[in-house]
């Protein structure tokens, strides 16, 4: 499988600035009002006119880019608008009908099948589908057609009244624009002082180490299947992560962290502590690299060895920690090529931790929607791949004193497969844990989060903690004392089906 060129990564970092729905605002309003005044471009009054009434939209556009607007407050977004409606009673619905044309193109067309046809081989007619997962979607991306649709609706409609006033050099209400512009505040302010109530709480120390707990693993090996949702994973047929899931420890309440994106999610895993402090808040990431240490910094202190299989974007926060894959491919054999390249690495640098991100899942959710067929049948592949997988890293003898850790980074949402709101289906993630250091046929009903990924790979692997690590690990999967050697030897049969 080819490693992502510096093309790709730069492309990536590309795409999110229309991927990502904060930066997306912004770009997409501005070339929608150039594009409709393309005609007046040779005429120097139109951008001087242009530019100015431009200046009235910039506060709207900060306050959009400052403040969320998740799930139920979307909705919200039209008081706003039809203010303006009340107020100033000016619209151009040539513009405005443009501006949806053009977002249903980008978002329909452009993305939902041009897009997705030459990155992972989606069908032509993929519009068909697309256009019902757009107008469902939640998320915190473009493609959230219920958030971003009041957004340009009446930025576009402020831009278009001044710059109509400029250009006709009658007098700008820049009084009453003010008013205008703090009730929208307001509003923001409100709904988030006294709505936006459903973050996961944020743990406020640091990870207490635990020294009761069983010896060094020789090895963690973490397998993510990014975007699977629980309920969706557990209606698949999946016998042999059935089988790992019971034969080791699994968490029940497993939490995501928010915004549930998945570099996000990632470099939470990774450093055990939240975006707030680790940095990475999005998938666009602004100042490339995680603001405190990783597990993969913990690693080389002691002379151990880790490494991130994941798409090119990882490499924005981790770095050189992350051995990046092509995710322009079939997405019917990416996986495959994952897990293949995966056991390249495995056999040149024989790690002590190793996390391996699936894509193939999550992909098809955003292309093709979370409650369909399709859906389950990746979830099934991923398992049939897994278990191919395990039992090769078994006849390689990696597998001896090893702690195998299944999971998602996020779930997925109606829609296309949306994620980052914490919508339902996004904020619990399948997680369970087996090997000969672990309980066998454990449920851990408690709540926890993927912050508790990091410091639990430390606890296993004998290695400190990273410096700004919250999650707590997870000793109740952790056996306390070191079996007979006979049942030892028999848990390490749970990872391969009989050959």
């Amino acid at each position: 499988m080819k490693q992502a060129s510096t093309f790709e990564v730069i492309a990536a970092r590309g795409w999110n600035l229309l991927n990502e729905g904060k930066p997306f605002t912004p770009i997409f309003v501005v070339g929608t009002m150039l594009l409709f005044y393309m005609k007046e471009w040779g005429d120097p009054s139109f951008w001087q006119a242009a530019g100015f009434s431009f200046l009235f939209v910039v506060p709207l556009l900060a306050l959009y880019y400052h403040y969320d607007f998740p799930l139920l407050l979307r909705n919200y977004l039209w008081i706003p608008f039809v203010g303006y409606l009340i107020v100033y009673g000016a619209v151009n619905l040539a513009l405005l009908g443009f501006a949806l044309g053009l977002y249903y193109f980008f978002t329909v067309f452009f993305w939902g099948t041009f897009y997705y046809h030459l990155r992972i081989g989606t069908s032509w007619l993929n519009f068909t589908r697309f256009w019902k997962l757009v107008l469902k979607n939640s998320d915190s991306t473009s493609g959230n057609a219920q958030e971003q649709m009041p957004k340009f609706l009446l930025i576009l409609s402020v831009w278009e009244l001044f710059f109509v006033q400029t250009t006709e050099g009658r007098s700008v209400d820049i009084i009453g624009y003010a008013l205008f512009l703090v009730g929208v505040w307001a509003l923001s302010w409100v709904l988030h002082r006294y709505l936006f109530d459903w973050k996961p709480e944020m743990k406020q120390t640091y990870t207490e180490p635990v020294k009761d707990h069983e010896q060094p693993n020789d090895k963690v090996i973490m397998i993510v299947i990014d975007g699977m949702r629980k309920e969706r994973f557990q209606e698949a047929n999946t016998p042999f992560l059935d089988k790992l899931r019971k034969s080791g420890t699994e968490y029940a309440q497993m939490e995501t962290v928010y915004p549930a994106r998945t570099v996000v999610c990632f470099s939470s895993m990774m450093t055990g502590t939240y975006p707030k402090e680790h940095g990475i808040k999005s998938n666009m990431v602004w100042k490339l690299g995680i603001k405190v240490e990783s597990i993969f910094d913990s690693l080389r202190k002691v002379g151990k060895k880790g490494r991130l299989l994941g798409v090119a974007h990882l490499i924005d926060a981790m770095g050189d920690d992350v051995d990046s894959y092509t995710a322009v491919m079939d997405n019917d054999s990416v996986d495959k090529g994952i897990l293949e390249n995966a056991k390249q690495i495995m056999e040149k640098e024989d790690l002590d931790f190793f996390n391996i991100q699936l894509i193939s899942t999550d992909q098809t959710g955003h292309s093709r929607g979370v409650l369909y067929d399709e859906y389950i049948q990746k979830i099934e592949e991923a398992d049939r791949l897994i278990e191919e997988f395990v039992y090769w890293m078994e006849t390689k003898g990696y597998m001896d004193n090893t702690t195998l850790l299944i999971c998602a980074d996020h779930g997925q949402a109606d829609g296309i497969g949306g994620h980052g709101h914490l919508d339902e289906g996004e904020r619990y993630v399948p997680f369970f844990m087996c090997g000969p250091t672990i309980e066998e046929g454990k449920v851990v009903d408690d709540k926890h989060s993927l912050i508790s990924v990091a410091p639990t790979v430390a606890h296993l692997l004998g290695v400190p903690l990273p410096n700004h690590s919250r999650g707590a690990i997870l000793t109740e999967a952790i056996k306390t004392t070191r079996k007979e050697s006979q049942h030892e030897a028999e848990s390490h049969r749970i990872f391969t089906s009989t050959q």
